[in-house]
């Protein structure tokens, strides 16, 4: 098996952005720490430095997810199909920790754990999507052919995170969430510990698809070598 484009690009530029991300990570905790406190929410406003940044870092991991199996369908690279999914189990990591942070700020905020919220509810559905482009792998006997339906599933989501981000334009008035972020509608002092944190969890999440890039890579290596060794010899 050879190096593919995408495995090397993967290997030069994870320690790169491993190395980037630690700076940047004091960096990010310092501004979270001297944050001004929210009159109104408190202490529990803090999580809108890290809740949004979540959501930046799963649209990230889909977009690519849905662009490799794009890819994977149109030309047959296994790079591609191993893009995919490294980028779907990351953004489906980041999708949780969205899921998670949300009832802990809607509950010292709206006073409950979950409302069925348009964004909410978009929200987990964008989730059991990409949940069933890697459950999809493991009931698909033939890994081409799973990776196909993989392919599909990721490429369907992509309108589903599309609507995610705009629903609360379509439900105008009828979301408890409030709308989009603009410019200016941060208050002073909020706008770099939101940045920062946007930053860190993009560049982390690329980091741990490189990481998993990486991975796959090599669990590839190793299933060619087990396909071309002797009836029962093992690979080393």
């Amino acid at each position: 098996m050879h190096e593919s484009a995408i495995d090397r690009t993967a290997a030069r530029f994870r320690p790169i952005l491993g190395l980037s991300l630690v700076p940047l990570s004091v960096a990010y905790a310092v501004l979270v720490m001297n944050a001004p406190l929210d009159r109104v929410q408190g202490i529990i406003q803090k999580i809108l430095y890290v809740h949004p940044a979540m959501a930046f870092a799963a649209y990230l991991g889909f977009l690519i997810t849905a662009v490799a199996g794009a890819l994977y369908l149109w030309r047959g690279e296994e790079q591609y199909d191993r893009l995919a999914l490294a980028a779907a189990q990351v953004g489906v990591l980041f999708c949780t920790l969205n899921i998670i942070t949300g009832p802990i700020w809607g509950k010292g905020t709206w006073g409950r754990w979950w409302s069925w919220d348009p964004r909410l509810t978009v929200t987990m559905l964008l989730w059991f999507v990409y949940i069933a482009t890697l459950l999809v792998r493991s009931f698909t006997e033939d890994p081409a052919r799973g990776a196909r339906f993989a392919a599909v599933y990721g490429i369907l989501g992509a309108p589903v995170m599309v609507l995610n981000y705009f629903v609360i334009e379509l439900f105008r008035g009828r979301a408890i969430h409030p709308e989009n972020l603009e410019q200016g509608s941060l208050g002073d002092g909020m706008g770099w510990p939101f940045l920062v944190g946007a930053v860190v969890a993009i560049l982390g999440s690329l980091y741990l698809i490189a990481c998993r890039i990486e991975v796959e890579s090599l669990r590839a290596i190793w299933l060619q070598r087990r396909r071309e060794a002797p009836d029962g010899g093992e690979c080393t």
